[in-house]
């Protein structure tokens, strides 16, 4: 695990930082690749309780959230009710300057649309690669890949959230 080992997921309509996640899917992957959901939301929340508060109350909530994290670090396909709902906005890339210019113009864009997103940049080389992404930054709306490799003016980002929007 390196120093700061925290995955950002999507759990119920909060996005909540992991400790410890993707060593834990790396650890568990071989002996959970066919177990149930039930039996691989309880491993999970079982190795990752060591790490992370993990309310009594909200256990089965997690259990799914894992669950799906889990089936994509299999590269599994997720089920439709499991992704999240709304404008959802991945940036792809490690930390150059250009990454983090997308990022704040994102987010300048959103704040002047006063639209509501999931907003994520994600800086992990094999998320990104999951992405399907060749070049960096990469923006990704609701799943689909946008841009690669430039920073999109703020009126390209406009239409492309607002259409996103519906």
């Amino acid at each position: 695990m390196t120093k700061e080992d925290i995955t950002q997921i999507r759990i119920g309509n909060a996005t909540i930082g992991i400790v410890g996640l993707k060593e834990a899917l790396e650890e568990l992957s071989p002996a959970l690749s066919t177990a149930s959901n039930e039996e691989t939301a309880k491993a999970l929340i079982q190795k990752l309780s060591k790490k992370n508060y993990i309310p009594e109350k909200a256990k089965a909530e997690y259990g799914r959230a894992l669950v799906r994290e889990f089936q994509r670090f299999l590269g599994r396909e997720v089920s439709a009710e499991d992704k999240p709902q709304g404008l959802v906005i991945r940036v792809l890339g490690q930390g150059c300057a250009n990454c983090h210019a997308l990022t704040q113009r994102v987010m300048e864009v959103l704040g002047e649309l006063k639209l509501a997103a999931d907003v994520e940049h994600i800086t992990d080389i094999k998320e990104i690669a999951s992405y399907g992404a060749a070049l960096s930054p990469a923006l990704v709306v609701n799943g689909k890949i946008v841009a690669m490799g430039r920073v999109p003016s703020k009126d390209q980002l406009i239409e492309w959230f607002k259409k996103a929007e519906g």
